[in-house]
């Protein structure tokens, strides 16, 4: 695996390691993500189970004069925001399952979850978040759907991909995750249980 990767998994997994720079990282996501469109490597939504921190982000800029996007300059999230994605199955339904979103910024923790379906030939994991929790202090205040959440739950299998948000995987390993979202920006995750 590229040095720089390793270096920013280690970085976000302990206190002690040295942080790289942002664009070296941001440069080896890149080299992997055309790696594996050129090598048509494939996973399976199997090795997405389980839980994941957000530990780097690119986000996006709009471009006006273009009409397009150019990507941002990459900034580790500090180890004071925890942020994690975790997927897990639904029953024995082939390549669909829950997707849950939580985010803690001191006693505030707000969790989404929905539905998410992997597209195994594209390495893309559709999701949909419907519901939401919202804890302070550890107190639930608040547990529903959001935005019409119920009637798109019952929709989203029947969905074309471009209709749902997703992420396009291009590295999967044990102990750390890197995708494209769909608005063109990249992420890289740590397995939380390592």
């Amino acid at each position: 695996m590229h040095p720089n990767l390793e270096q920013a998994f280690e970085f976000i997994s302990t206190s002690s390691s040295i942080k790289p720079k942002e664009s070296a990282v941001v440069e080896a996501l890149l080299e992997r993500e055309k790696i594996t469109k050129q090598t048509k490597e494939r996973y399976k939504y199997s090795q997405l189970l389980g839980s994941w921190r957000l530990g780097f982000t690119t986000g996006t800029k709009k471009i006006k004069r273009r009409g397009g996007i150019i990507l941002g300059a990459g900034k580790f999230l500090p180890k004071w925001v925890n942020i994690q994605i975790s997927y897990s199955q639904v029953e024995s339904e082939q390549n669909k399952g829950r997707v849950e979103n939580s985010v803690e910024l001191g006693s505030l923790k707000i969790i989404l979850t929905g539905p998410f379906l992997f597209w195994e030939n594209k390495n893309i994991l559709a999701f949909d978040f419907t519901r939401m929790q919202l804890y302070f202090s550890g107190l639930r205040i608040y547990q529903g759907y959001i935005r019409g959440g119920k009637e798109r739950e019952t929709k989203f299998y029947q969905q074309n991909l471009k209709e749902q948000a997703f992420f396009t995987y291009f590295l999967v390993q044990n102990n750390y995750i890197a995708a494209r979202g769909k608005g063109g920006g990249l992420a890289l995750w740590t397995k939380t249980n390592i």
